[in-house]
């Protein structure tokens, strides 16, 4: 917290907070790799279900905790780890009676493997790897935000709140794209993944819209849901956040629905590229719009950076497509 330049008058809410999300971080890991599981077994739906649940239990809670009883940052942190347990554990026992019914699972699940794991890492190692740097860049963006003082933080930190929200939304929609896409391209029914990504997009603009109006029109009141006792500048930074990110929400869902159909067909560096290049552009003009238009310069950086890579990912999209086309002619 000291390298990200944590004011110290939020430093020690700040290390509570952090040690209880840390501790729910195994949740999260169970959830995720549920949610891989179903998604594998053709059933998407499920993990959906989990995760609605756990985001709208995760915006009650944190009403209630900081609203209601007044836990303060805390609460936040406490909210979080309850709404990742639960649906953590759900999704965990969920999956674990539902592998025990597949045909030859004769009432038992095998816990590890040491070949499975190994045929998993060669897959997951390259994803983990570009997390990570996702992470890293997010630590960068962190920082900067922290030097601008508690303030800003306070807003930055209750925005971002909903602008996860939001995109985790679109996030599930590629997801989902992903497996569908697979299913297709091993089937051999390429004409489907076109209409998926189709189908895809007209869902995730249904979806930006009203967070788009909520958030552009009723940031207000939506910030403070997660500011106890907010001020004139946390909100001012808030909304500053929320009125330049939010029109974009349509671009980043193009973006996300590209990565996902690119992630089922394989083409991984198509995915790594868009990814890559929207990390990098918004680190460093983060940097840039800092110094020439203060804390508001550091949320122009999110549509830049949602826009190029959007590009990206689509041109990746179209050329993954038209292989697919020629390999569809090439098996007639």
């Amino acid at each position: 917290m000291q390298m990200m330049n944590t004011p110290h008058n939020i430093f020690d809410a700040g290390d509570i907070y952090l040690k209880i999300y840390i501790g729910g971080m195994v949740f999260l890991f169970c959830y995720n790799v549920a949610t891989g599981i179903f998604t594998a077994l053709g059933d998407s739906k499920t993990p959906l279900y989990f995760l609605i649940g756990s985001s709208v239990g995760n915006v009650v809670l944190d009403y209630l905790f900081v609203a209601v009883f007044h836990f303060g940052v805390s609460g936040v942190g406490w909210a979080t780890f309850l709404a990742q347990g639960i649906a953590g554990i759900l999704a965990v026992f969920t999956l674990l009676k539902r592998v025990a019914k597949l045909p030859n699972g004769h009432g038992k699940v095998m816990l590890y493997s040491r070949s499975m794991l190994r045929r998993i890492a060669k897959i997951a190692v390259p994803s983990i790897l570009q997390q990570s740097f996702v992470s890293v860049g997010n630590i960068f963006i962190q920082s900067l935000v922290n030097s601008f003082g508690s303030a800003v933080i306070a807003g930055y930190s209750a925005a971002i709140k909903l602008n996860t929200f939001t995109i985790t939304s679109f996030s599930t929609l590629g997801n989902a794209l992903s497996s569908f896409s697979a299913q297709n391209i091993g089937a051999a029914k390429i004409d489907r993944v076109r209409k998926g990504f189709r189908a895809g997009t007209m869902l995730a603009w249904i979806i930006a819209v009203p967070f788009f109006v909520l958030f552009f029109f009723f940031g207000n009141e939506m910030l403070r849901i997660f500011m106890e006792n907010p001020t004139g500048g946390a909100m001012k930074a808030g909304m500053a956040f929320l009125k330049i990110v939010s029109p974009f929400y349509f671009i980043i869902s193009l973006k996300l629905l590209a990565d996902g159909l690119l992630r089922g067909s394989s083409a991984m560096i198509g995915f790594m590229v868009s990814t890559f290049t929207d990390l990098i552009l918004r680190v460093i003009l983060a940097y840039v719009f800092a110094g020439l238009f203060g804390s508001t310069g550091i949320w122009m950086s999110w549509p830049v950076g949602w826009s190029i890579s959007a590009i990206i990912s689509l041109l990746f999209y179209r050329y993954t497509w038209k292989q697919l086309s020629v390999e569809r002619r090439l098996l007639k």
